[in-house]
């Protein structure tokens, strides 16, 4: 008799916000050159910290910005008591020295924008060339800076051009290529990684105690170094839509009609679901081509690739990513996004 799959994960503890956050792993080289330079009275007046969403960006800009406000650390960690009352400020918004922007509620629509728009990007330049209200630095966190149109990066620039005193930007983002390459030409590039399994299996044990040792390497197995999107699949029943995505790729390129209709019914209408399993078609395609182009790929990622070259393949990726962001980002039909996607897969029309 088959035993019985244990229940997917669910949150079961709250996961802080990045700004409220006092856990980071896997990027101790990354805090150390920042420390350094705290110490050394070197501190560039802009940082660039890039790598794939999830990874824990925005957790060490904010954690970059409470050590500006305690002063520089006689080690190479750049961890604030969690009780520090500068911890507290700033996990609640409340530091006077701080400035967070990010990618906000439209009023009109009710939606969250696409992108960051220049009204929120002029207020950076006004408030870092403010005097500090505790006497220290001013600090702006830019969380997503790849999400800045072009006249909100314009406006940014400029500041950057004539940067005050005592004044830092940290940038996150997980596409630096597109941002305008002046404003990455004036920062100093944190690059970090995904994090090995030992810090995802720690993680998640934090935030997800009740869930079992199976369910938490099935995530560590889907989330690609990721303890963002780790947890996105818990929430999301992700799980499942992770198996239908294995379905897919290891049916390319005769995956039924029928089969990519109930799929697509399925999953079409739930905006969560739906970005979720174009996210892990994605995840799993680039993987192959990764595996293939070292060549590790294994027997089930070489049948799905053997039917047209890597270079193909790629093409394959930006057209699902231009496909997944006008669908969310028009609000367009997500059932027919789906087949559309599936489509692409098995070399044909979108239009099936």
């Amino acid at each position: 008799m088959k035993k019985p799959a244990p229940p997917e994960a669910e949150e079961t503890s709250s996961v802080p916000e990045p700004r409220a956050n006092p856990l980071l792993r896997g990027h101790a080289a990354a805090e150390a050159k920042v420390a350094e330079a705290m110490r050394a009275g070197r501190l560039h007046h802009a940082w660039l910290i890039t790598g794939p969403p999830g990874i824990g960006k925005a957790t060490l800009a904010y954690r970059f910005a409470r050590r500006l406000f305690v002063g520089p650390p006689e080690g190479d960690s750049l961890a604030v008591d969690e009780h520090h009352p500068v911890f507290r400020r700033v996990a609640i918004g409340s530091h006077a020295d701080l400035l967070s922007v990010e990618r906000a509620i439209n009023e009109k629509t009710k939606r969250m924008r696409t992108e960051i728009v220049v009204d929120d990007a002029r207020e950076i330049p006004h408030f870092m060339h403010l005097t500090a209200a505790e006497g220290g630095w001013r600090v702006v966190v830019v969380d997503g800076a790849e999400d800045l149109n072009r006249n909100a990066a314009n406006a940014l620039l400029k500041m950057l051009e004539e940067p005050p005193n005592r004044a830092v930007l940290l940038l996150t983002c997980a596409a630096p290529g597109r941002l305008l390459p002046t404003i990455r030409s004036r920062c100093r590039r944190l690059r970090l990684s995904p994090l090995g399994d030992e810090d995802m299996a720690a993680l998640l044990a934090t935030y997800l105690p009740e869930a079992d040792p199976a369910t938490r390497d099935r995530l560590i197995g889907l989330a690609d170094g990721s303890i963002g999107g780790a947890l996105e699949i818990a929430r999301g029943g992700g799980i499942a839509i992770a198996g239908l995505a294995r379905e897919v790729l290891a049916a390319v390129p005769d995956l039924p009609l029928t089969r990519a209709h109930a799929i697509a019914d399925k999953i079409g209408r739930d905006e969560d679901a739906f970005g979720m399993l174009m996210n892990l078609l994605r995840a799993g395609l680039a993987a192959a081509v990764r595996d293939a182009a070292r060549g590790v790929a294994g027997e089930e990622q070489l049948r799905m690739l053997g039917t047209r070259p890597l270079d193909a393949w790629v093409d394959v990726w930006h057209a699902l990513t231009r496909l997944q962001d006008e669908t969310e980002g028009a609000h367009l039909d997500k059932r027919q996004a789906i087949v559309a996607g599936f489509a692409l897969l098995a070399g044909k029309s979108p239009g099936i």
